[in-house]
């Protein structure tokens, strides 16, 4: 297998786990994206209330809070067994909620209950599931590629998911969607049982979970790389992603669709969004990632923008594809520059701490965002969201030179540990 796939975009398939993990994650991803699309449509259409969106988009995300804590357990326990019992429980949930609406007793507080207990499942599974990549990867040399590749299985997943949520909604309903999304985690709980990973080692000098916490707090807060990208991410998560909670409104009252036109645009982000992550998965090493993560937030920020004003269903989508694009190229360097920065017995609670800063911030978006439309309108709301995702990005690029300086270094130790012969670093792996 190694031949096949170890010289372009697909090299990081060679290793039998992350292959495992590929597959499995894939398939379940499309009726995660299925679930996500029914849910919203299935709340707007019981109550007719923007805020509703909102506060409910709050409460799902609101446990990501706990990630950094949930972090330490990624750094104490067994990896492999934490994602199957999370894979599990999200399966259940799933089927809770198919039960529900295809039973016909479905109320919006069901969705509110069930949402924030997915929520907490997240808090999680996340930081868990993106430390654990890097055991899969044999070669660190491929971990780049295999961060890409994850992205490219998200974005597959986006583009095709909500396209069939929206088909079978308007079918079927959403209880379909959700059973699907239950089926498809048997995927996952397979290919994770076939799966071989190395167990973790312990720390001999490990103390109480929270004086691991706070050295994981002292540790990101005190490496100016790494809080650096942390808060960026944070500031896109919290203006820019508010977005998706808002589609129903713009593809109901803005672009006068239903739940097909709502399917059809985020479908649009995530075709860009897999083109963009295609394009981090052919690039070798870390040549240019700081200045990519910068671009790719102003340039996202402006498309969030431009597209919040639009009226025309095919300019909207068009919009939303290249606004993908220059996301996925912001959140796949972010999340490479991290995981390259981090100590291997660290890396659980930064990834708790990534969590924290995307999907933490996210749920007070949201609450944000509903109040905002409702008062303002959805448009004048993404306008100034978009504005502000494109003012951080700048900001983050006038602060490239000192970036640099502090992590450069970094990433060049790290390179050389990982090097068993300790030959010299490619200048295209040291520099960002």
């Amino acid at each position: 297998m190694s031949g096949l796939y170890s010289p372009g975009a697909f090299r990081a398939l060679r290793h039998r786990n992350f292959r495992l993990f590929f597959i499995g994650q894939g398939i379940s991803l499309v009726g995660t994206w299925m679930q996500i699309i029914a849910q919203s449509w299935l709340v707007y259409r019981l109550s007719g209330s923007v805020a509703l969106l909102g506060t409910i988009g709050f409460a799902s995300r609101l446990p990501s809070l706990l990630s950094p804590f949930t972090g330490v357990l990624a750094d104490r326990f067994d990896r492999y067994r934490l994602m199957l019992v999370t894979q599990a429980l999200s399966m259940a949930q799933a089927v809770a909620l198919a039960w529900l609406v295809l039973d016909g007793r479905i109320q919006v507080w069901h969705v509110f209950v069930l949402g924030t207990g997915l929520g907490l499942i997240n808090a999680f599974d996340i930081p868990v599931r993106q430390s654990a990549v890097t055991a899969m990867i044999d070669d660190p040399q491929d971990l780049p590629n295999a961060i890409a590749l994850n992205s490219t299985m998200f974005n597959g997943a986006r583009l095709l998911g909500p396209a069939l949520a929206g088909a079978l909604v308007a079918w079927l309903g959403e209880g379909w969607c959700f059973g699907l999304n239950a089926l498809s985690f048997v995927a996952v709980i397979i290919s994770l049982s076939l799966m071989r990973l190395p167990k973790l080692e312990p720390d001999p000098q490990r103390r109480g979970s929270l004086h691991a916490f706070r050295e994981g707090w002292a540790y990101v807060s005190g490496r100016l790389p790494l809080s650096r990208l942390l808060l960026l991410l944070s500031v896109t998560s919290l203006a820019g992603m508010s977005y998706q909670v808002l589609m129903p409104v713009f593809a109901k009252d803005v672009l006068h669709g239903g739940a097909q036109t709502q399917g059809q645009l985020i479908s649009a982000v995530g075709l860009g969004s897999l083109v963009g992550a295609l394009l981090m998965a052919h690039r070798k090493g870390l040549d240019g990632l700081g200045r990519q993560v910068a671009f790719g937030s102003v340039a996202f920020g402006l498309c969030l923008a431009a597209f919040s004003l639009s009226h025309s269903f095919w300019l909207s989508w068009g919009l939303l594809a290249v606004m993908g694009f220059f996301m996925m190229l912001q959140m796949t360097g972010n999340n490479t520059l991290l995981q390259s920065l981090a100590e291997e017995r660290l890396r659980g609670r930064v990834m708790g701490f990534q969590a924290l800063a995307f999907m933490g911030t996210m749920p007070f978006g949201n609450l944000l965002a509903g109040a905002l439309a409702a008062r303002f309108g959805p448009q004048a709301t993404l306008v100034g969201g978009g504005l502000v995702c494109s003012a951080a990005g700048a900001v983050f690029w006038l602060g490239l030179p000192r970036f640099h300086a502090e992590a450069d270094p970094v990433l060049e130790r790290h390179a050389a540990q990982a090097r068993p012969e300790g030959g010299p670093l490619r200048a295209a792996e040291a520099t960002l």
